[in-house]
């Protein structure tokens, strides 16, 4: 399973971005798909979740209502458009993949992407 994600850069605050994770080598159909993201010096952060099979969302309350994820199936790829961007969002945003029903805890996701820098000026 590869993950490869992309889309990041830097945005003043109040901006917008949206980040890409095409995913390839397996079938996604019972997988869940999460973002997740890291500060400088901080562990990683749950961002938003996304079953499969159910196509259900669960977001970070730091990020609900801002950021939308969405899944384009036809070409395996999952979308996290990010609007009101903060400075305190700023981190390397991951994409991953886990076997299995939805779960907030990185250390519970098998699959990740490289990760992409998204950096939002105040």
């Amino acid at each position: 399973v590869q993950l490869q994600a992309s889309g990041g850069g830097l945005v003043q605050a109040g901006g917008s971005l949206r980040l890409a994770c095409a995913a390839s080598g397996r079938t996604f159909s019972t997988y869940t798909l999460g973002w997740f993201r890291q500060a400088p010096g901080k562990e990683h952060e749950f961002v938003v979740a996304i079953p499969r099979h159910t196509s259900r969302p669960y977001y970070a309350d730091s990020v609900r209502g801002r950021f939308t994820v969405s899944i384009d199936n036809a070409e395996n790829t999952v979308f996290l458009q990010m609007n009101s961007l903060k400075p305190e969002d700023t981190a390397v945003y991951y994409c991953a993949a886990r076997a299995g029903g939805l779960n907030v805890r990185h250390i519970h996701y098998d699959y990740w992407g490289q990760g992409t820098l998204v950096t939002v000026s105040s």
